[in-house]
């Protein structure tokens, strides 16, 4: 037993952690820009602001190219109309739950969910299965799942996940038997969606989708990646601690509350978010407050907000908003109290 927790120690340190290169940047670092990375000096803030943003940058992106492309293979056999098939066969708790779980695993994000959601309404699949899955969409996904234990540990990424699939499931369960089919536009119900036969991909096929979806991802993600490292160095090595903790602390009872007002209209990937997060966690933000920060900018971001104006009327629309919006400010006070059980 204890063999095999050495080796997956090491292959967390090599692969996930990349110790060797937070140690290979630190030399080139003190080395070759001789500045210091671990004072309080200016030159010492220059140093660390260099050694993080350098760090950060190209382990998100090398993990990001290398999981995307592992993962969207796997998620290739999840085609939109397969997923539908699934969950046309469900209803209920248990179809929320499905939903929720099939929302983790399939390769929508919030943009691209919405065409999903178009076509699973179209189909007549019940509320509580389409908005849980709409839900849990955005979330999280295997790549980034991996990326978030890189960062905190399985135990707050797999927290992460298990949290957003609870309240995908919630939400979705609550919207079901409010019974608010009529505050969809009636537009959606007559919109070709484009169903197709559901054909198994072949090997080659799913390789190419893979190898595309690097492509597009890395065109796509880069520059949020870019911009979330820089505001997360400059958080990590400018911000004086007692400042973030004064605002995001844990003494700050309204904390999670300020975390969703500052996240909800940003528009970010999950991705560009994380150096961010990492910043606040170790300037001593609570882990609940970084995960309602995290949760609020891949969820609820203003675009998104706007295309789902264009299917649902403004009284569902603010009842989505409102579920989602409680909910991660509820996950954020939670997770803060219990702390200890994931960190």
């Amino acid at each position: 037993m204890q063999y095999v927790q050495n080796v997956f120690s090491w292959l967390n340190d090599v692969f996930l952690e990349m110790t060797w290169l937070s140690d290979l940047i630190t030399w080139i670092v003190n080395n070759i820009f001789r500045l210091p990375i671990n004072d309080e000096s200016t030159i010492g803030k220059i140093g660390g602001s260099i050694q993080f943003f350098m760090y950060d940058f190209v382990k998100i992106m090398a993990l990001l190219c290398v999981l995307i492309f592992m993962f969207s293979y796997i998620e290739s056999k999840f085609t939109p109309e397969k997923t539908k098939q699934i969950l046309s066969k469900l209803k209920g708790i248990k179809g929320a739950i499905i939903g929720a779980l099939l929302g983790t695993v399939t390769p929508f994000c919030s943009c691209s969910s919405i065409p999903i959601f178009i076509s699973f309404v179209k189909a007549g699949l019940p509320m509580e299965v389409t908005f849980s899955f709409l839900i849990s969409s955005p979330f999280v996904d295997l790549a980034s799942t991996v990326l978030l234990a890189s960062m905190f540990g399985w135990r707050v990424a797999i927290a992460y996940v298990v949290v957003g699939v609870i309240l995908a499931v919630v939400g979705g369960i609550i919207i079901g038997k409010l019974k608010l089919e009529k505050y969809i536009e009636k537009y959606v119900f007559d919109t070709q969606v484009g169903e197709s036969k559901d054909l198994e991909p072949t090997k080659k096929e799913r390789l190419q989708y893979a190898k595309e979806q690097v492509k597009n991802i890395f065109v796509n993600v880069w520059k949020y990646v870019l911009l979330g490292v820089g505001i997360g160095t400059f958080i990590h090595n400018w911000i004086p601690q007692t400042a973030i903790e004064t605002i995001l602390g844990e003494g700050n009872i309204f904390a999670p509350i300020l975390a969703a007002v500052v996240g909800i209209p940003m528009y970010a990937d999950i991705f560009g978010t994380l150096p961010i997060a990492e910043a606040l966690v170790l300037k001593g933000t609570g882990i609940g407050t970084v995960l309602t920060f995290m949760m609020g900018v891949t969820a609820l971001s203003v675009p998104s907000i706007v295309m789902l104006k264009n299917v649902m009327k403004p009284k569902l629309l603010a009842i989505f908003v409102g579920i989602i919006a409680v909910g991660i400010i509820a996950i954020g006070y939670i997770f803060n109290i219990f702390s200890f059980l994931v960190i």
